[in-house]
């Protein structure tokens, strides 16, 4: 059988688009089981931009060409960010699974023009004042103390342990959150993730903090960013950078989290890092980047709602059509990267991975993400050098997502350290 006569991953059969065209069902169980197979079935089938079906069979276009992915993100005026552009919201339950991605709000997230440009570009001010060498050592130092918990037992869980605690943890200290909250604040992020009745409350609670948070700043700024947007001449209001605050909270967790955990998974099951697992600045550096070409933590992004009637990939697409980003296609289409193997992502950074675009990631939240996720994995392979997995790899379960990638559990065993920690700024290869 040919890729053009596979049916889409997952078992899902067509169905009949808005436009009259047989879509692909973009939900169901297995559909995210493997990515890779997906994106390459839809574009033999579709081309560069495939009809689909969202949960309740709501109707969007797909971007996988990378060159037209680059031109929707490079395009506000046609393709743009406010959701109320939606022609579709009467069909919309309010409690709709995809609600969290498309529900306007008043935050950079969705702001357009001048607004935009004015809150982004103070979150960029107020990123780009932190002193990426004290970064570092900030995360040394909170991923030493993470260690610390699990490194006498000889075996943990990697994820829920380390990946998803640790850029939290660094982004409270960069937002200047009282020690005594952080442990707090964490549970109710962690809760605020779950599709259970507590997840709003564990999310208004996050949002409480927030204020009080913003608040004490205005009284008393300190070496932060909350502190930093206050004192900004775009003259935001406290509202505003509450939101805009949260919205950098949720873009560099997460996303984060499984950019540690999925290269860790890639170091210690792939036989190209084997053999340097303990020695090598340049081989952390590789896998991360690797990562971002082949499992990058945000594989799809919802999305950009058409201004007027246009064209995208050979598809007429109409006024308020809405159009998802498909980072992990874009990044493995042939047209722009014919030999798409695992040896061809060295050193090259033109991935889609943080969009493209001025609502791409803010200048410099990736170089910060990158500094977070590099500390993660040298740290730990530095503090646990003979780490394994503790089950066969192909155990490893992926959440089942077609927007995110990232595991369910990382387990690991090593012989139990009590090593010290060395100084700040002392690491093995000038780490620091």
């Amino acid at each position: 059988m040919t890729d053009q006569q596979h049916p889409p991953t997952g078992g899902c059969p067509l169905r009949a688009g808005s436009a009259g065209t047989e879509a692909v069902p973009f939900y169901g169980a297995g559909l995210s089981d493997d990515p890779a197979r997906l994106y390459h079935t839809m574009r033999a089938q579709y081309g560069a931009v495939a009809p689909i079906l969202l949960d309740g069979d709501i109707p969007g276009w797909f971007v996988l060409g990378y060159r037209e992915l680059h031109q929707v993100a490079g395009n506000p005026e046609l393709f743009a960010r406010d959701s109320r552009r939606w022609h579709a919201w009467e069909r919309i339950p309010e409690d709709w699974p995809l609600m969290p991605f498309v529900g306007y709000q008043p935050s950079v997230m969705f702001a357009e023009g001048p607004e935009h440009r004015r809150r982004a570009g103070a979150i960029s001010d107020a990123l780009t004042a932190i002193d990426q060498f004290e970064l570092r050592l900030i995360c040394e130092r909170l991923a030493d103390g993470l260690i610390d918990d699990f490194a006498g037992s000889g075996e943990a869980d990697l994820m829920t342990s380390y990946a998803a605690r640790l850029p939290l943890l660094v982004i409270a200290e960069l937002f200047g959150f009282p020690h005594s909250e952080v442990p707090a604040l964490a549970a109710d992020i962690v809760a605020s993730l779950n599709a259970d009745d507590g997840a709003i409350a564990a999310h208004q609670r996050v949002v409480a903090r927030m204020r009080r948070l913003v608040a004490a700043k205005r009284e008393r700024p300190g070496p932060d960013v909350p502190s930093r947007l206050l004192a900004h001449p775009a003259g935001l209001a406290e509202e505003e950078v509450v939101i805009d605050l949260l919205v950098v909270m949720a873009a560099a967790q997460q996303p984060t989290a499984n950019w540690i955990g999925n290269t860790l998974r890639l170091m210690l099951t792939d036989d190209r890092f084997a053999l340097s697992l303990t020695g090598g600045r340049r081989s952390v550096g590789q896998a991360l980047n690797e990562v971002l070409w082949h499992d990058t933590p945000t594989q799809n992004f919802i999305g950009r709602w058409a201004v007027r009637d246009t064209q995208l990939g050979g598809r007429r697409i109409r006024t308020g059509d809405l159009v998802i980003l498909g980072l992990a296609a874009a990044n493995s289409d042939p047209l722009v990267r014919p030999d798409f193997s695992e040896a061809g992502s060295d050193g090259n950074q033109a991935h889609m991975s943080f969009s493209h675009g001025e609502h791409s990631c803010p200048y410099p939240a990736p170089e910060i993400a990158e500094v977070i996720a590099k500390a993660a994995v040298e740290v730990l392979l530095d503090r646990l050098p003979d780490v394994m997995l503790a089950v066969p790899a192909e155990e490893l379960v992926w959440h089942p997502s077609v927007w995110m990638r990232g595991l369910v559990a990382l387990p690991v065993e090593f012989t139990p350290a009590y090593t010290p920690i060395p100084a700040m700024g002392t690491r093995p290869g000038g780490w620091g």
